[in-house]
């Protein structure tokens, strides 16, 4: 199934969106626009034509200094398997979902009521590029620690920082103590392999 396939089932299902094909090198990809993205998403799962009950991934990427400067990219997958009782089985396939996001307002409906597998790849898109998922259950960082300033990979992300680290506690071992438990805990095992054998 191409792009142009897909489309004319989300404009029969979808009414007043306007879709777009996006160039395919590897699979068809759908430009969606932003403020029909959850609709459309749950479509793409649940229409007995297409079936892509799998979000595989959810993933962005900054074109500054283009405007919109963002697009969040999901890869979706459908297995072949009919999702409901009552529908029948579809081919396996896959697709490309895009959203442009402008960078003045980089918000994006959260997809986590659709496929709850978003959830923390959501939390991976916000804590790296800075884009914010309304509605998302428990937005917060992932990768980086809580106090951590900025998002990144952004482009416009400063590449050399100079800053010193921090720690919501200070090292409660010095490195001998480390050493004698790391030492300890060796002789333990030796002495209880050398037991059993």
């Amino acid at each position: 199934m191409d792009s142009t396939a897909v489309i004319a089932i989300l404009q029969h299902a979808v009414p007043g969106a306007a879709f777009e094909a996006g160039p395919a090198t590897d699979q068809p990809t759908i430009f969606v626009p932003r403020e029909r993205l959850v609709e459309t998403m749950t479509v793409l799962r649940d229409h007995p034509e297409l079936q892509f009950s799998l979000l595989a991934d959810l993933s962005a990427a900054d074109y500054l200094p283009r405007e919109p400067r963002f697009e969040l990219v999901c890869h979706l997958a459908c297995l072949g398997v009919s999702g409901a009782p009552s529908a029948a089985p579809s081919s396996p396939k896959r697709l490309r979902v895009k959203v442009r996001v402008p960078g003045d307002d980089p918000h994006v409906p959260t997809l986590s009521g659709v496929w709850p597998a978003a959830n923390w790849l959501e939390r991976e898109v916000w804590d790296l590029f800075g884009l914010v998922f309304d509605g998302h259950p428990d937005l917060r960082r992932l990768l980086m620690p809580e106090d951590w300033e900025g998002h990144p990979l952004r482009k416009d992300y400063p590449v050399q920082i100079r800053m010193a680290a921090r720690a919501n506690e200070p090292l409660q071992l010095s490195p001998e103590q480390f050493a004698a438990n790391i030492a300890a805990a060796r002789h333990a095992a030796d002495k209880a392999g050398k037991k059993d054998g």
